[in-house]
């Protein structure tokens, strides 16, 4: 990972435009190929950034300025002017062993693996904690119609969990064997917010009732 923090300006073009005036931030490029511009404030989320795939060009402008121009899979690009560098530090993380679930969470993921259907009907399982590179999927399946269907499960489902599972398939859909890949995020309850987000990346929302799923012979799970 590489920690650069600097004064610059960055702009966005793509579906819509955005601007950041010249301030002195946090940038952060990924080993998976993100790159994330942070304000020192804000909690967790950053200000802009780019998901993979993209590509980082690294060049000096005419009045001898560093610039860094972000090129995403669509033609998107965020444009980031940088008139000063304060600290340029790259650490090797080395491989991540994933978030430990608690004991809900893990038991809905192994709960769930054992009765894939009651996620859709026909769907069967592949394999548990399908290894990626940028961490492990919940629950590889297939579909009735043969498809490759990628499962997130959380406790409780917002948008952080919805932006996992997106970029999961966004690497997914990259490997010719397994695509198209399509998601499916379930959780016991799940935020409206998440449920809008996931519509429009095109992932299926499952409530699940985890009660039924221990107790019952035909535990259901309500698909949105």
């Amino acid at each position: 990972m590489r920690l650069v923090i600097a004064r610059c300006q960055v702009d966005y073009a793509g579906r819509l435009t955005a601007h950041l005036p010249m301030a002195t931030r946090l940038l952060m490029v990924k080993n998976d190929g993100s790159v994330l511009v942070h304000a020192d404030g804000g909690s967790y989320k950053p200000l802009n950034w780019m998901s993979p795939p993209c590509r980082l060009r690294e060049a000096v402008t005419e009045d001898g300025q560093r610039e860094w121009t972000v090129t995403g899979k669509d033609g998107d690009t965020l444009r980031l002017v940088i008139a000063e560098v304060l600290s340029d530090a790259t650490h090797d993380l080395g491989v991540d062993p994933g978030l430990q679930k608690d004991g809900v969470e893990k038991h809905l993921q192994e709960l769930l693996a054992e009765h894939p259907a009651t996620l859709a009907d026909g769907l069967t399982l592949v394999r548990r904690e399908y290894p990626t590179a940028i961490g492990p999927v919940d629950l590889m399946c297939r579909a009735s119609d043969g498809g490759s269907v990628a499962v997130e499960v959380k406790r409780r489902g917002d948008i952080d969990g919805v932006e996992q599972l997106t970029r999961y398939l966004e690497l997914l859909n990259r490997d010719p064997l397994l695509r198209p890949v399509r998601g499916i995020f379930a959780a016991q309850e799940i935020r409206p917010q998440a449920r809008v987000l996931a519509g429009d990346r095109g992932i299926t929302c499952a409530v699940v009732d985890y009660d039924a799923l221990r107790g019952l012979d035909d535990p259901t799970a309500r698909l949105f």
